[in-house]
């Protein structure tokens, strides 16, 4: 440690006695769990405090009571969403968004047209959670005891134990729309730091409980929802309160945060010192880093950046056995196979993720945006292949289909004169009339480049320049950036849907090169045939992207929606048809899930898909690892 010291003070005795101590308190960091380190209890700079204590949690953007923020039976933020206003336009309500307050003049011919919806046709749904549909909570008074002595936070309140009983699947959010879970959890407990959850799990082993890990909410798996077989105490245990970053090693570009932190703050907190992960899943408003990890989740700019396992040097997590973690921060070790990847995807059936240390970056100098039309969909195939084989993918690439480009423009608001009124329609003419591509066939690639100005604009010269081979047209930042800006506001899109009689989801597949355009055709042509045979009296929407792009393959991300009206049980009938487009995507070699997990809705093809024997090592690893089911959601297996 005398060797420590020294180094944290800086080379040539530069180095001030505030920063030295930085420096000794980070090295301490890397240490931490290693049994010959000492002096790692003196040196740690993030004591484990009661609530209100120096060191606990931070403020963060989503509050503990999340029903003062979010919605109760949809998604995001109570103040933000779709509506159709007294004149019959959509627009999109609060400031939170780009598109906040804006009209957008023709969505509502989009939707009618699209799916034969009607402003006359409007479902009803409950205007509020009624506490007397909730399960009653059944906790034993000896486990109340013990919990109240750990003095950490606890609730057996209807509405935190409901907010907390699903993610946002289809069937989650309209079974809160129609009725109530027939289980939920029995209590909801906020840990601020890794030690108040070794307090719980060992409760939950003594108690014998079941605990249910919850990060950020988004799950659209199934993830979260409570076993109704399950007959023990259910707790779900809420990270939120683990949101702090602990240090930040500005030598080894890594930073070390607790798993509860929301996609949104931990960019903001990082930003702050000029560092950013680049981690950014659609869903980083409201999702967690131990959710990213526990999914193995991925990101819009993983070109530059990463999916999560690229980004994580080290994890601790807390099992019925112990806690797991390597003795050492390093970029790579051999030593047989790797812990890591028995955490990551895990999905909390082994275990709760309390800290991660991940790699960071320095804020990039530079960001720009772009698009490009081509004349088909196989030519943009073909071009994003040729990018990414000649390694030069911008921070993110992503291609829509022209069914989504036709969505797209549908959400494009008024516009603000006259000049930009005519200059759409000069591009417009010139695309469709001068270069002779179909409104109704053509694609949209929207690119974001980042980093060193220069660099980028190289950069940005080359992608264009493989685009032109392949017909392509650079079609402006402007577009490029609204693509991204509507990646945020699109998810808010199903509940405007669901009071119109029109259910709709997304899954997403990884497949390689040879395999994509085959697979998105078979896919949609059978959701449209399975559609026509259960009953579906209108055409669906089925429109796919391609969102991230690899040497082998790439992932493609499905939209799916369909007006349920005269059908009875809409919900099954969904559930058969994505069923059926699930079997369709393996049949066709693609993957059970690129970045979205299993869950339970998807875990009936597991040993499909890691085979029997595959299977087998990851029950072995259950089971010795959680031999009770103290983390007994089903995920999985």
């Amino acid at each position: 440690m005398a060797a420590a010291a020294e180094e944290a003070a800086g080379s040539g005795g530069g180095g001030s006695p505030s920063s030295a101590r930085r420096r000794l308190r980070i090295i301490s960091g890397h240490l931490r769990g290693s049994p010959r380190a000492p002096e790692r209890e003196a040196l740690s700079s993030n004591p484990c405090k009661a609530q209100g204590g120096s060191a606990g949690p931070a403020s963060g953007s989503i509050p503990k009571k999340r029903q003062e923020l979010l919605k109760w039976n949809g998604w995001g933020y109570n103040d933000s969403k779709f509506i159709f206003n007294k004149k019959g336009q959509a627009e999109f309500t609060g400031k939170r968004y780009r598109l906040g307050g804006m009209i957008l003049p023709t969505f509502k011919e989009w939707i009618e047209k699209t799916f034969g919806a009607s402003l006359e046709h409007k479902t009803t749904s409950r205007a509020s959670l009624n506490i007397n549909d909730v399960p009653p909570s059944i906790v034993n008074e000896a486990f109340l005891q013990d919990l109240r002595d750990t003095k950490i936070s606890y609730s057996q309140d209807a509405e935190d134990r409901v907010f907390r009983a699903h993610g946002h699947c289809l069937h989650e959010i309209f079974i809160l729309r129609e009725g109530m879970f027939k289980r939920i959890p029995d209590i909801v407990i906020w840990p601020v730091c890794h030690e108040d959850v070794v307090k719980i799990v060992e409760l939950a082993c003594k108690h014998n409980l079941c605990i249910i890990p919850f990060g950020g909410g988004t799950s659209v798996s199934s993830a979260l929802e409570c076993p109704e077989e399950e007959k023990r105490t259910i707790v779900s245990l809420d990270t939120s309160q683990m949101n702090r970053i602990l240090w930040i090693d500005e030598k080894n570009l890594t930073a070390c945060v607790e798993a509860g932190i929301v996609g949104q703050d931990l960019e903001k907190q990082l930003a702050e010192s000029g560092f950013c992960t680049g981690h950014e899943p659609d869903s980083m408003e409201f999702s967690s880093l131990g959710g990213w990890v526990a999914t193995r989740a991925s990101g819009m700019k993983k070109n530059i950046y990463g999916n999560i396992e690229d980004l994580v040097i080290h994890i601790k997590m807390v099992t019925p056995r112990g806690i797991v973690e390597k003795n050492c921060q390093v970029p790579r070790m051999s030593t047989g196979p790797d812990i890591h990847h028995f955490i990551m995807g895990s999905e909390g059936t082994l275990g709760v993720v309390t800290e991660v240390t991940i790699k960071i970056r320095p804020v990039p100098e530079y960001q720009k945006y772009g698009s490009v039309v081509f004349p088909n969909f196989e030519r943009g195939v073909a071009c994003l292949r040729e990018v990414a084989k000649q390694r030069c993918a911008p921070a993110s690439i992503r291609l829509v289909d022209n069914a989504q480009f036709q969505f797209g423009h549908a959400l494009k608001p008024q516009v603000a004169s006259i000049f930009t009124s005519f200059l759409d329609g000069l591009k417009k003419f010139y695309i469709t009339k001068f270069k002779g591509f179909d409104p109704n066939i053509l694609c949209v690639a929207t690119l974001l480049f980042e980093g060193d100005r220069e660099k980028v604009l190289q950069h940005e010269k080359q992608v264009y320049d493989i685009a032109t081979k392949f017909g392509g047209l650079a079609a402006g930042e402007d577009n490029g950036q609204r693509g991204y800006m509507l990646t945020f506001v699109i998810a808010y899109l199903r509940d405007l849907g669901l009071d119109y009689y029109v259910i709709g989801e997304s899954f997403e597949t990884s497949v390689p090169w040879d395999r994509v355009l085959d697979l998105c055709r078979n896919v949609k042509e059978r959701i449209v045939r399975e559609c026509k045979e259960k009953g579906v009296q209108f055409a669906p929407l089925c429109t796919c992207r391609v969102t991230q792009t690899y040497d082998a393959g790439a992932c493609v991300y499905f939209y799916f929606a369909f007006n349920y009206r005269g059908i009875s049980d809409p919900i099954h009938v969904y559930e058969q048809i994505e069923r059926a487009a699930r079997e369709e995507i393996l049949a066709n070699g693609g993957s059970l899930s690129h970045h979205h997990g299993v869950g339970k809705l998807r875990k009936r093809w597991m040993k499909e898909s890691i085979s029997d024997v595959g299977l087998g090592m990851l029950r072995s690893v259950k089971e010795y690892v959680d031999p009770n089911n103290i983390f007994g959601n089903k995920n999985l297996l």
